[in-house]
């Protein structure tokens, strides 16, 4: 087990002085590479925003920064050797930002934040950017006419940001859609997905962010790469964040997520650390919406389908006709390339456990995607392997809840705190989470998963 640092720096000429403490591993992560342009696809990203109209603060840029610290260290730093318990790392970061001492006042919060995040150990630290990158931001042009955009909205490729940005559009609003751009079949995922809402909604100025961030070529000597990715919706909020910034108003950024998922309680006593995801979890949430107030950041974070199951997002969209088109060409699954191994085609497993959520969603309103899985009935599903893991966990948490049902108001308190809701709330997430389970069950019952 060793402790790691990662020394953000903005050019050859950035050689201010990081102490490195005993027992920590220290690696350099540059972001100035030719003239003052910002590497990690952040210069990209300002200029396509530049394109329509819209141009990110500097806070902005600090935190889209520090996101790439995150997003490196937690790819690229193993849980499995670089731990004492094979989750558990101890990272520290040092960031170059255009106001330490704002960004000081938020250290605890951050921290916070991302411990509760990824399930390690932050350390935080902030200091000025060098000369010469004192401002990074093109002086605002003067905009007789100000970037139509009333909101933003994550947009993944996923069923949920499809049914998001559906029914943002059909309220007649004017949403910048974030993306980040993943493996290619969840960049061809969203590719199809935007051109098609491009051609839907033509007079509503559509447009996207798209931002590229991977650190497959940047690692820690020595070091193995990291799978588990639970940092990854930092990078997400800071992309939407940066981009509200440059809208010049207070913006609200839409993370349109089931409230099943949303809170993702273990389905079973093991399903802890590594199979409890928080990315979008209603405390995580709130300490982002306390994060921006702290930085002075005029938007907040919203999630306005946290009280609706995924079938209830996908009955209540506001274009049926256009989901039930679009909805086959969204991608869910955990892993759409593992079905390679299995000589299948890249695309949903359908029993892995968005998969499954999916199915359960879109009985009611038709399924046409194409499962490596088409029938779950077909034969007796073992356990031990792939294709019955979820399937018997899930089975396991509805026998739980149908048999004592109050139980849901003490398990919605496992994957995190609740203290932020109200007592009503919290009501509703105990709901929300029995409804979420009841369409589960009309998707498994007749399926039959044991250890073979």
């Amino acid at each position: 087990m060793r402790r790691h640092l990662i020394v953000g720096r903005f050019g050859s000429s950035d050689g201010a002085d990081v102490p490195i403490a005993n027992g920590e591993m220290s690696t350099q992560l540059e972001f100035v590479v030719a003239k003052r342009r910002l590497e990690h696809d952040i210069g990209s990203s300002l200029d396509d925003l530049s394109k329509v109209g819209v141009f990110p603060s500097e806070m902005g840029i600090d935190l889209l920064v520090l996101a790439a610290h995150v997003q490196a260290a937690d790819t690229r730093i193993s849980r499995s050797t670089e731990s004492q318990d094979g989750w558990t790392r101890e990272i520290r970061i040092v960031v170059p930002v255009s106001d330490p001492t704002r960004w000081n006042t938020a250290i605890p919060l951050l921290q916070r934040l991302l411990n509760f995040l990824t399930g390690d150990r932050w350390t935080l630290g902030f200091r000025p950017r060098p000369a010469g990158f004192e401002n990074t931001v093109s002086d605002r042009p003067l905009q007789l006419i100000p970037a139509p955009f009333d909101c933003l909205s994550l947009f993944s490729g996923g069923l949920d940001s499809l049914i998001g940005a559906i029914d943002s559009l059909e309220q007649g609003k004017t949403p910048l859609l974030i993306s980040h751009a993943g493996d290619g079949a969840t960049s061809n995922a969203q590719n199809k997905l935007f051109g098609a809402l491009e051609k839907n909604y033509p007079k509503q100025n559509l447009a996207r962010l798209r931002i590229w961030m991977d650190f497959r070529n940047w690692g820690v000597p020595g070091v193995e790469s990291e799978k588990t990715t639970r940092g990854r919706s930092f990078l997400f909020f800071a992309t939407g964040v940066f981009a509200g910034t440059g809208l010049n108003r207070s913006f609200v950024l839409n993370v349109p997520e089931n409230g099943l998922i949303a809170l993702n309680v273990p389905l079973d006593p093991l399903r802890l650390g590594a199979f409890s995801t928080r990315t979008t979890h209603p405390f995580y949430i709130a300490r982002w919406n306390e994060l921006l107030g702290v930085l002075g950041i005029s938007g907040r974070i919203e999630n306005q389908y946290w009280n609706k199951t995924k079938g209830e997002m996908a009955a209540d969209c506001k274009n049926q006709a256009l989901l039930a088109k679009l909805a086959p060409k969204s991608l869910s699954c955990a892993s759409p390339t593992k079905g390679r191994w299995l000589h299948l085609s890249t695309g949903h497993c359908g029993f892995c456990l968005p998969c499954l959520i999916r199915r359960a969603a879109l009985l009611s309103i038709g399924d046409s995607t194409p499962y490596a899985l088409p029938d779950l009935t077909a034969h007796e599903l073992d356990t031990r392997e792939a294709q019955g893991q979820q399937i018997r966990s899930f089975q396991y948490a509805i026998e739980k809840i149908r048999r004592k049902p109050n139980l849901a108001a003490l398990y919605i308190h496992k994957p995190g705190p609740l203290s932020d809701e109200s007592p009503a709330r919290q009501a509703a997430l105990a709901d929300v989470y029995k409804r979420g389970l009841a369409e589960l069950a009309k998707l498994l019952a007749g399926v039959r998963a044991t250890p073979s």
